[in-house]
Protein backbone atom coordinates (compact mmCIF):
# COMPACT_ATOMS: atom_id res chain seq x y z
CA UNK A 1 0.00 0.00 0.00
CA UNK A 2 1.09 3.24 -1.01
CA UNK A 3 1.97 6.09 2.29
CA UNK A 4 -0.67 8.73 2.53
CA UNK A 5 1.07 10.44 5.44
CA UNK A 6 4.84 10.17 6.05
CA UNK A 7 6.45 12.28 8.72
CA UNK A 8 9.82 12.10 10.46
CA UNK A 9 11.05 14.13 13.61
CA UNK A 10 8.24 16.43 13.56
CA UNK A 11 8.75 19.10 16.57
CA UNK A 12 6.74 21.85 17.48
CA UNK A 13 7.39 24.57 20.19
CA UNK A 14 5.16 27.43 20.96
CA UNK A 15 6.69 30.52 22.69
CA UNK A 16 4.55 31.60 26.02
CA UNK A 17 6.39 35.06 27.13
CA UNK A 18 10.05 34.11 28.46
CA UNK A 19 8.82 29.94 28.02
CA UNK A 20 8.89 27.71 25.19
CA UNK A 21 6.44 24.75 25.15
CA UNK A 22 7.04 21.73 23.71
CA UNK A 23 3.93 20.19 22.25
CA UNK A 24 5.57 17.62 19.77
CA UNK A 25 9.08 16.67 20.21
CA UNK A 26 10.44 14.23 17.51
CA UNK A 27 7.53 12.44 15.95
CA UNK A 28 7.53 10.18 13.66
CA UNK A 29 4.77 8.24 12.07
CA UNK A 30 3.78 6.41 9.10
CA UNK A 31 -0.07 6.00 7.50
CA UNK A 32 -0.91 3.77 4.25
CA UNK A 33 -3.93 4.19 2.22
CA UNK A 34 -7.05 2.39 3.07
CA UNK A 35 -5.86 2.18 7.35
CA UNK A 36 -8.00 3.86 10.04
CA UNK A 37 -5.86 5.40 12.73
CA UNK A 38 -7.00 6.37 15.69
CA UNK A 39 -5.16 9.14 17.85
CA UNK A 40 -5.32 8.65 21.35
CA UNK A 41 -3.74 10.55 24.76
CA UNK A 42 -4.72 12.91 27.64
CA UNK A 43 -5.22 16.25 27.37
CA UNK A 44 -1.88 18.13 26.93
CA UNK A 45 -0.09 15.02 24.85
CA UNK A 46 0.40 16.43 21.86
CA UNK A 47 -2.37 14.68 19.77
CA UNK A 48 -4.51 17.49 18.57
CA UNK A 49 -1.32 19.65 17.88
CA UNK A 50 -0.23 16.56 15.58
CA UNK A 51 -3.50 16.53 13.58
CA UNK A 52 -3.43 20.28 12.80
CA UNK A 53 -0.22 19.31 11.67
CA UNK A 54 -1.36 16.88 9.25
CA UNK A 55 -4.50 19.20 8.50
CA UNK A 56 -2.33 21.93 7.37
CA UNK A 57 -3.66 23.83 9.58
CA UNK A 58 -0.13 24.82 11.01
CA UNK A 59 3.30 24.02 10.38
CA UNK A 60 6.75 22.29 12.53
CA UNK A 61 9.13 23.89 13.72
CA UNK A 62 11.04 21.23 12.86
CA UNK A 63 10.78 18.19 11.07
CA UNK A 64 9.39 16.66 7.55
CA UNK A 65 6.25 15.76 6.31
CA UNK A 66 4.79 14.21 3.15
CA UNK A 67 1.13 13.78 1.60
CA UNK A 68 0.68 11.44 -0.24
CA UNK A 69 3.95 11.39 -1.20
CA UNK A 70 4.47 15.27 -1.69
CA UNK A 71 6.52 16.92 0.56
CA UNK A 72 4.29 19.92 2.43
CA UNK A 73 6.09 20.72 5.96
CA UNK A 74 6.48 24.52 5.21
CA UNK A 75 4.13 25.38 2.45
CA UNK A 76 3.16 28.61 2.13
CA UNK A 77 -0.58 29.47 3.65
CA UNK A 78 -2.31 30.04 -0.05
CA UNK A 79 -0.69 26.27 -0.69
CA UNK A 80 -1.78 24.60 2.13
CA UNK A 81 -5.48 26.23 1.76
CA UNK A 82 -5.42 24.87 -1.96
CA UNK A 83 -4.24 21.22 -0.45
CA UNK A 84 -6.58 21.34 2.02
CA UNK A 85 -9.61 21.40 -0.48
CA UNK A 86 -8.86 19.41 -2.71
CA UNK A 87 -7.01 16.26 -0.80
CA UNK A 88 -8.21 16.61 3.11
CA UNK A 89 -11.37 16.24 4.40
CA UNK A 90 -12.59 17.68 7.78
CA UNK A 91 -15.31 15.94 10.43
CA UNK A 92 -15.25 18.34 13.59
CA UNK A 93 -16.82 17.70 17.29
CA UNK A 94 -18.94 20.96 16.56
CA UNK A 95 -20.39 19.96 12.92
CA UNK A 96 -19.77 23.45 11.36
CA UNK A 97 -22.55 23.50 9.51
CA UNK A 98 -24.02 26.77 7.92
CA UNK A 99 -27.52 27.25 10.25
CA UNK A 100 -29.62 28.89 7.35
CA UNK A 101 -28.47 26.57 4.99
CA UNK A 102 -29.90 23.26 3.87
CA UNK A 103 -28.25 19.79 4.18
CA UNK A 104 -27.54 19.88 0.77
CA UNK A 105 -26.42 23.17 0.24
CA UNK A 106 -23.84 22.70 3.21
CA UNK A 107 -22.00 19.74 1.57
CA UNK A 108 -22.09 21.44 -1.66
CA UNK A 109 -20.24 24.09 -0.30
CA UNK A 110 -16.37 22.80 -0.72
CA UNK A 111 -17.38 22.20 -4.18
CA UNK A 112 -18.23 25.56 -5.05
CA UNK A 113 -14.89 27.11 -3.69
CA UNK A 114 -13.41 24.49 -5.94
CA UNK A 115 -15.05 26.04 -9.19
CA UNK A 116 -17.79 22.56 -9.54
CA UNK A 117 -20.67 23.73 -11.54
CA UNK A 118 -23.58 23.79 -9.92
CA UNK A 119 -25.62 20.63 -11.50
CA UNK A 120 -22.39 18.37 -11.01
CA UNK A 121 -22.80 20.04 -6.82
CA UNK A 122 -26.35 18.94 -6.76
CA UNK A 123 -25.79 15.48 -8.14
CA UNK A 124 -22.28 14.81 -5.79
CA UNK A 125 -23.93 15.98 -2.65
CA UNK A 126 -27.13 14.15 -3.00
CA UNK A 127 -24.48 11.23 -3.76
CA UNK A 128 -22.82 11.65 -0.71
CA UNK A 129 -25.98 12.10 1.65
CA UNK A 130 -26.75 8.69 0.21
CA UNK A 131 -23.43 7.19 1.17
CA UNK A 132 -24.00 8.76 4.71
CA UNK A 133 -27.23 7.60 5.01
CA UNK A 134 -29.33 10.36 5.18
CA UNK A 135 -30.82 11.12 1.34
CA UNK A 136 -34.17 12.31 3.17
CA UNK A 137 -32.55 15.02 4.80
CA UNK A 138 -31.33 17.16 1.56
CA UNK A 139 -33.58 19.96 2.39
CA UNK A 140 -33.35 20.84 5.74
CA UNK A 141 -31.90 22.55 7.94
CA UNK A 142 -29.07 22.07 10.95
CA UNK A 143 -31.64 22.95 13.72
CA UNK A 144 -34.28 20.38 12.40
CA UNK A 145 -31.75 17.60 12.71
CA UNK A 146 -30.27 15.84 16.22
CA UNK A 147 -26.78 15.71 16.75
CA UNK A 148 -26.23 12.43 14.89
CA UNK A 149 -27.72 13.45 11.96
CA UNK A 150 -25.86 16.81 11.81
CA UNK A 151 -22.53 14.54 12.23
CA UNK A 152 -23.66 12.62 9.26
CA UNK A 153 -23.96 15.70 6.99
CA UNK A 154 -20.88 16.86 8.05
CA UNK A 155 -19.08 13.17 7.17
CA UNK A 156 -20.79 14.08 3.89
CA UNK A 157 -19.38 17.09 3.34
CA UNK A 158 -16.09 15.96 3.96
CA UNK A 159 -16.18 13.17 1.65
CA UNK A 160 -17.64 15.70 -2.07
CA UNK A 161 -13.93 16.12 -3.47
CA UNK A 162 -12.95 12.51 -2.90
CA UNK A 163 -9.99 13.50 -0.46
CA UNK A 164 -7.14 10.91 0.17
CA UNK A 165 -7.19 11.60 3.93
CA UNK A 166 -10.40 11.98 6.20
CA UNK A 167 -9.49 14.09 9.41
CA UNK A 168 -12.14 13.79 12.05
CA UNK A 169 -11.52 15.65 15.61
CA UNK A 170 -13.46 14.52 18.47
CA UNK A 171 -16.19 13.54 16.12
CA UNK A 172 -18.61 12.01 18.83
CA UNK A 173 -17.72 14.68 21.20
CA UNK A 174 -21.39 16.44 21.50
CA UNK A 175 -23.40 13.30 20.70
CA UNK A 176 -25.02 11.23 22.96
CA UNK A 177 -23.92 6.95 23.13
CA UNK A 178 -26.02 5.84 20.34
CA UNK A 179 -25.76 8.43 18.06
CA UNK A 180 -21.77 8.32 18.90
CA UNK A 181 -21.95 4.26 17.87
CA UNK A 182 -23.96 5.12 14.69
CA UNK A 183 -21.58 7.62 13.66
CA UNK A 184 -18.20 5.08 14.62
CA UNK A 185 -20.25 2.04 12.77
CA UNK A 186 -20.25 5.00 10.02
CA UNK A 187 -16.89 5.39 9.47
CA UNK A 188 -15.73 2.01 9.49
CA UNK A 189 -17.92 0.90 6.70
CA UNK A 190 -16.62 4.20 4.78
CA UNK A 191 -13.11 2.43 5.45
CA UNK A 192 -14.51 -0.97 5.06
CA UNK A 193 -16.51 -0.47 1.81
CA UNK A 194 -15.09 2.79 0.16
CA UNK A 195 -11.29 2.49 1.44
CA UNK A 196 -11.19 5.46 2.77
CA UNK A 197 -7.93 6.26 4.94
CA UNK A 198 -9.08 8.24 8.08
CA UNK A 199 -7.19 9.72 11.22
CA UNK A 200 -9.43 10.12 14.15
CA UNK A 201 -8.84 12.16 17.65
CA UNK A 202 -10.09 11.10 20.74
CA UNK A 203 -9.54 10.30 24.30
CA UNK A 204 -12.44 8.22 24.54
CA UNK A 205 -11.46 3.91 24.60
CA UNK A 206 -14.90 3.00 23.02
CA UNK A 207 -14.52 5.66 20.00
CA UNK A 208 -11.00 4.80 19.64
CA UNK A 209 -11.86 0.38 19.27
CA UNK A 210 -13.30 1.27 16.21
CA UNK A 211 -10.44 2.06 14.26
CA UNK A 212 -8.22 -0.51 13.05
CA UNK A 213 -4.71 0.74 14.78
CA UNK A 214 -4.41 3.20 17.38
CA UNK A 215 -1.95 5.11 18.05
CA UNK A 216 -1.17 7.10 21.99
CA UNK A 217 0.97 10.17 22.60
CA UNK A 218 1.65 11.49 25.85
CA UNK A 219 4.37 14.57 26.56
CA UNK A 220 5.03 15.19 22.68
CA UNK A 221 5.99 11.91 21.69
CA UNK A 222 4.22 8.68 20.45
CA UNK A 223 4.39 6.05 23.17
CA UNK A 224 2.16 3.45 21.60
CA UNK A 225 1.48 2.17 18.27
CA UNK A 226 -0.81 -0.98 17.76
CA UNK A 227 -3.26 -2.89 15.82
CA UNK A 228 -6.55 -2.94 17.16
CA UNK A 229 -7.17 -6.97 17.24
CA UNK A 230 -10.49 -6.86 18.60
CA UNK A 231 -12.21 -4.07 16.26
CA UNK A 232 -15.31 -3.23 17.75
CA UNK A 233 -18.41 -3.84 15.22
Amino acid sequence: MAGVVEVAGLRKEYAMGNDRVYALRGVDLSVESGEFVAVMGPSGSGKSTFMHLIGLLDTPTEGTYRLEDEEVSNLSSDARADIRGRRLGFVFQSYNLLPRTSAVENVELPMVYAGVNEAARRAIALEKLQLVGVPQLAAHHPNQMSGGQQQRVAIARALVNDPGLILADEPTGALDTKSSQDVMRLFARLNDEQGMTIMLVTHEPDVAAYARRIVTFRDGVITGDAMNERRAA
